[in-house]
């Protein structure tokens, strides 16, 4: 049988969700558990794979078992092999050729910004900036990202294709906390927190807005942007065709 499972986590706590040999990650847990229940090793897919440090309310995972269980049980078994730090939030058994990544049709990040007073207690989960920003200005520069562009310039290591498609990137302040959802067909490493990284440096009068026009048309000549920390990063829904 094949299922679909919905995972909020904590990401200060592992290395990233791809598996690593000797560094706890998100797929790592999930498999162990997995493996656990089914009694035969199990592995997963991934909707997407979030680096160090970064959050999910909203992760997709797809794998196969050789025992059939109903959905309700497994999210049971599951939750108690893998919680604190991890959580199944819904199971669901999906067709036997249905794949977590390749069958996306929209990915929605939000990036999280404390313009208020430091506060400690976020420092894992929120960008401490800890001053005011020029929102306008920021808007400026996402109102440039929206489309279909070639990102080389804004995405981390080597990739055939570069190409990507942003639908939206809405901005929300409540209480001195802003919010950047960034809503997209997909988002390749780094991505995101590349993107904000740019807003930022416009903002503080570090790099303009003909800079991000630039990059974006002139991919070829390589441009570099502040990378954003990964604390404020969530992947906050993943949605697939019906």
């Amino acid at each position: 049988m094949r299922y679909l499972i919905s995972i909020k986590y904590d990401g200060s706590k592992f290395y990233g969700f791809q598996r690593l040999n000797d560094e706890p990650t998100i797929q790592k847990k999930l498999e162990e558990a997995l493996t656990t229940i089914n009694r035969l090793p199990v592995e997963i897919k991934g909707a997407g794979r979030t680096d160090r440090g970064v959050h999910a309310l909203d992760a997709k995972a797809s794998f196969n078992l050789d025992i059939n269980i109903d959905e309700e049980h497994l999210k049971m078994a599951l939750n108690s092999l893998i919680k604190p730090c991890i959580y199944i939030t819904d199971v669901k058994k999906v067709k036997e050729d249905f794949h977590a990544r390749f069958n996306v049709s929209k990915k929605e990040y939000i990036y999280k910004i404390n313009m208020g007073e430091y506060n400690p207690l976020k420092a894992e989960y929120e960008l401490q900036l800890n001053r005011k920003l020029d929102i306008k200005k920021m808007q400026e520069v996402s109102k440039v990202f929206i489309g279909v562009h070639n990102f080389q310039n804004f995405v981390s290591g080597e990739r055939d294709n570069y190409d990507c498609i942003i639908y939206s990137i809405e901005f929300a302040i409540k209480d001195e906390l802003l919010e950047i959802k960034f809503i997209g067909k997909s988002f390749y490493r780094y991505m995101v927190r590349n993107l904000v990284g740019a807003m930022l440096d416009v903002e503080k009068g570090k790099n303009t807005l003909e800079d991000i026009k630039e990059a974006l048309e002139r991919y070829e000549i390589e441009k570099r942007f502040s990378t954003a920390l990964p604390n404020g990063l969530y992947l906050n829904k993943i949605e697939y065709e019906e």
